[in-house]
Parts: structure tokens; sequence; C-alpha cells
């Protein structure tokens, strides 16, 4: 039987305040080295679900489980600590350093996450090895990241997921700011990275088009209850 990797059972989230918002998922699986897309248009609460996975927000109740651990029973340190460990995200906005070297933008996760470094051996060269990998030109390690174009950014930031290994790579609607043919170039360098290292991968979009590289596709409206207040 196929381990999971992240499990969600029972969960249950509300915002608090006047424009209420609630989020119930009673179950979903991604298994070891499953690529997984969630698909969910703007506002229908894919963004509070990832929050939830990744530990920054506390479910009300229910468990999520990350490779063996149940997050939402950790302390805030760490939760912190773990999900350094265990995932790496790739946001839709990147979030590089921009006056930071494409490298030490590459390694940063590594300073949060003493086991996903003792994984690496050598940080600096598989920072290069995962440039290479992912069409960097040689040397790119060494610039600014402020100094690369969008594309370039976008595959430094894969790249910093995917430093150390970690069991689940997390993505935030990574291909939104692309045309069809970028879009397929960067999916082909994704799940190549990932198939690899056998890692899981959950991306979030809102084009259904990109459905067939997936090994599942998965509606959000089919796993999860939205209510707002006045519904």
């Amino acid at each position: 039987m196929t381990k999971a990797v992240l499990s969600l059972s029972q969960v249950n989230f509300r915002w608090p305040g006047r424009a209420g918002f609630s989020l119930s998922v009673p179950d979903l699986i991604v298994a070891e080295g499953e690529s997984v897309m969630l698909l969910g248009e703007s506002g229908s609460g894919k963004s509070t679900l990832l929050s939830l996975i990744c530990g920054t927000l506390l479910p009300d109740s229910g468990s999520i489980t990350l490779d063996g651990t149940d997050i939402s029973a950790l302390s805030g340190g760490a939760r912190d600590r773990f999900r350094a460990e265990q995932t790496g995200v790739i946001f839709q906005q990147f979030n590089l350093l921009p006056f930071a070297t494409v490298s030490d933008n590459i390694m940063l996760p590594l300073q949060f996450a003493p086991q996903r470094r003792k994984r690496t051996h050598d940080a600096t060269r598989e920072a290069e090895n995962l440039c290479r990998a992912l069409g960097l030109p040689d040397g790119t390690t060494r610039a600014k990241a402020s100094a690369l174009s969008v594309g370039q950014q976008q595959r430094v930031a894969v790249a910093r997921a995917l430093i150390g290994h970690p069991p689940l790579i997390i993505a935030d609607e990574p291909t939104s700011a692309l045309d069809a043919t970028s879009q397929a170039a960067f999916l082909d360098l994704l799940f190549g990275q990932i198939g690899a290292h056998k890692t899981s991968l959950l991306m979030v979009s809102h084009d259904p088009r990109l459905g067939d590289r997936f090994d599942r596709v998965i509606r959000l409206e089919d796993i999860a209850e939205i209510k707002r207040d006045g519904q």
C-alpha cells in the first residue's frame, strides 16, 4: 500500500469576524510520489487550505498529518521547524530576497531545517546542480535575484523548494503569469525534478487545461464545504 505523505481528516476552520468564512474538509490524501492538482476559482478557499496544510493556520478541529506527524498538535515553534523540514513551497509571487544571491535564496530554507540541510551534504553544489537541471545559465547562483528575468526567478523559486528533498512540494498557482508554451516548459522541468526524488506535489491552480500533466485532479468543491455568513 502506498504511503500517505499528506492526510487531512475531518478538518474544520472558521475565520472569525463579520465577513465570516468557514472551510470543512472531511478527507484528503496525497500519496508518496503523487502529483495532485487542486482546482478552484479565486476566493474559493484555496489559500486558506494551503495555509492549514502548511501549519500557518490551525484548524478548529480535525487532524492534518504530514509524513506521519499531526502538525495541528504541534506548538507554534515546532510547527515552523517541521514545515521547514518537510515542505517546499513555491509561492505565486516567488518571494525571493531581491538583493541576495541566487545561491543564498536557494539555500535559505536550510537555515531553519537541520535535517534537510544534513540530507543536502554540499548545499552550494546542490544549488548549482538544481540551477543546471532547471535550465539556468552557468554562473546564475552568483547573480542577484533582482537581476534575473521573471522566468528565471520562477526557476530559482523551484530550486529553493526542492533543495534538501522535502517529501512534499506545495505550489500556489506558479504558472498563472506564464503563456501556454512557458507553462509547458516549466511543468516539464518541475515534474522532471520531483520524479527524480519521488517527491509529492500539491499544486493549486484555476486552469483545468494543465490537469493532464498530473496523476490526479481534485476540484475544491468536491472535497471541501465552504460557508460564508449570509449563505
